[in-house]
């Protein structure tokens, strides 16, 4: 899976292209992503939405890295994005202690420059999380992070190598949870080498993004977090205040309050499965069967 919020991997559609629905002017929003598919499924979810209330709709998605879409938010190029809470967070405040969903967004609400608004999060994230194979699960009666601690082995775990200095990763599952595990490092961002390796028994466990089709298709089990060591990343809009008008923030908002992180495993199974749909058409067969 991605680092939430940032790029990876070739973008939708090729380039930052606009296409425009309605009139170009007069309450024309413009809605931008980063360059990747999740963030681009989100913004086309977004676009649809706004243009079935008759809103016309600008897309200019594929931007980039948080920097330049933020940077395009600030001088107008954009006005709406998707965003990850706690990524975001981070961004504005790299002190910001918050870890809980509803922690990470009142700190973020405060932390935004001036004509910026978040609205609604929605309960999907798109975050880190620590997975373990269903037999070991069972084996060990290992269902938290915080059961690992009474694993009679030496535990190994799969993940970038960046797991090894991060608050949440080595470091923070032995001061958090008193969990000594062993870094193997793996370049793929919980992608097929991790899977191997987690599958195999080669490691005991892995780190894997929660919006990873893989989780499923591997019946792996995803260990809970009861001590909000793993930041939230919950999905929400980041908009130009004078853009968020009580129309829009009410349709953006109805969207946010049906997306669920097993729609995000959905969006990216189908976009990159045997069919590879494009975002317009993945949004538009979510927002039908949600009545949006």
């Amino acid at each position: 899976m991605l680092l939430a919020g940032c790029t990876a991997g070739a973008p939708f559609g090729g380039s930052a292209a606009q296409t425009t629905s309605g009139s170009p002017s007069g309450g024309n929003i413009v809605i931008g992503s980063a360059a990747f598919p999740e963030s681009a499924i989100i913004a086309e979810v977004y676009a649809q939405a706004l243009e079935s209330k008759g809103i016309a709709v600008t897309r200019r998605f594929n931007i980039g890295q948080r920097e330049l879409y933020l940077k395009a938010l600030q001088d107008g190029s954009i006005d709406l994005i998707p965003e990850y809470s706690g990524n975001l967070l981070q961004y504005y405040d790299k002190a910001a202690t918050a870890s809980s969903s509803s922690d990470v967004y009142a700190q973020l609400s405060k932390k935004l420059p001036a004509g910026f608004t978040v609205l609604d999060e929605s309960a999907a994230q798109d975050k880190d999380s620590e997975n373990v194979t269903k037999a070991f699960s069972e084996k060990y009666h290992v269902t938290s992070i915080s059961d690992l601690a009474h694993v009679p082995l030496n535990l190994t775990i799969a993940a970038n190598p960046e797991f090894a200095v991060r608050p949440a990763g080595s470091a923070g599952l032995k001061r958090v949870y008193g969990v000594d595990v062993t870094l193997e490092p793996i370049s793929d961002s919980g992608g097929p080498l991790t899977i191997r390796a987690l599958t195999s028994g080669s490691v005991q466990v892995a780190d894997i993004f929660t919006t990873s089709p893989a989780i499923k298709a591997n019946d792996l089990v995803t260990l809970k977090d009861p001590k909000n060591l793993i930041l939230a990343q919950n999905v929400l809009p980041l908009i130009n205040s004078m853009n968020a008008t009580p129309t829009v923030s009410k349709v953006l908002n109805e969207v946010s309050h049906a997306l669920t992180t097993s729609d995000l495993i959905e969006f990216n199974s189908e976009s990159s499965g045997a069919t590879k749909a494009t975002p317009a058409t993945i949004a538009k067969r979510w927002l039908a069967g949600r009545n949006l």
